[in-house]
């Protein structure tokens, strides 16, 4: 790692899955979603610092997209097994939509578990010398074609959500380029906000930011699923005429067999 680390129990924390189910003495549930929180940020602060200083003279945008793409989950995951983390991670039973990301969590966690021991700067440095310059070429990385937006919607589509994207604002800045800000709507429901300087490339950073709340968030999962509920209510079926008639037929012949059973002694109208 490059370090020595001080104390042991913050990575052997880091590296403990959720589905272990261990609890401390206390009886609070102990695994890494913490340090994964944690190392999220730090990672983003961190490779953002890096792709600032690296691509100078890029916009905004650029610079955002490039940052993306090293921290999404796909790449997290592969820089996970490259390192080794991937035989480390301790595990209990695993859903599908768990196993996807594992890796990748084990990986944040990992980098949140340096910053507690270790401080910032050593954190950068890991993130510099031992992960960025050994597993990931910037321009190459820059130029990776990553679809979001597609993501996103095969997500929806996959679970028969209603998705859309909206255009909110554009304006210019001091440069007279154009700047457009775009929302993706999941259910009418806000999902992810992004601006860029094209339509198509705000759209892409609105549909990331989307789906990383729909990772992270398990209450908007929820909310997208009462909000599908509320719009697309399931369709009474109606019942026709005939079938009412039968029905009803049916019942009266239940009641008046069942009622003389009931009472051995009653006569009908043809005695």
């Amino acid at each position: 790692m490059g370090f020595y680390p001080h104390n042991i129990r913050v990575y052997e924390q880091a590296l403990l899955h959720k589905s272990t189910g261990i609890r401390s003495e206390e009886g609070y549930l102990v695994n890494n979603e913490r340090l994964e929180f944690l190392g999220d940020a730090v990672l983003n602060s961190v490779v953002g610092d890096i792709v600032y200083h690296y691509f100078e003279g890029k916009k905004e945008g650029f610079l955002t997209s490039t940052r993306s793409k090293i921290v999404q989950r796909e790449t997290l995951n592969k820089l996970a097994v490259e390192i080794g983390l991937d035989k480390l991670v301790k595990y209990g039973c695993l859903s599908s939509s768990h196993n996807n990301y594992i890796y990748g969590n084990a990986f944040e966690a990992f980098i949140g578990a340096i910053y507690i021991d270790r401080g910032y700067a050593c954190c950068y440095k890991f993130i510099k010398e031992r992960i960025i310059r050994k597993y990931i070429d910037l321009e190459k990385m820059s130029r990776k074609e990553v679809n979001f937006k597609s993501r996103l919607i095969e997500w929806c589509q996959k679970y028969k959500y209603e998705v859309s994207f909206e255009l909110v604002e554009q304006h210019y800045d001091r440069d007279n380029n154009p700047i457009f800000q775009s929302i993706v709507l999941i259910e009418g429901l806000s999902a992810g906000s992004g601006v860029g300087y094209s339509k198509k490339e705000s759209q892409q950073i609105a549909a990331h930011v989307a789906l990383n709340k729909i990772k992270k968030d398990s209450t908007f999962k929820e909310s997208i699923e009462q909000a599908k509920a509320e719009n697309h209510p399931a369709p009474i079926q109606s019942v026709s005429p005939e079938e009412g008639t039968q029905v009803a037929d049916v019942d009266l012949a239940t009641n008046a067999d069942s009622l003389s059973e009931a009472n051995p002694h009653s006569t009908t109208l043809n005695d």
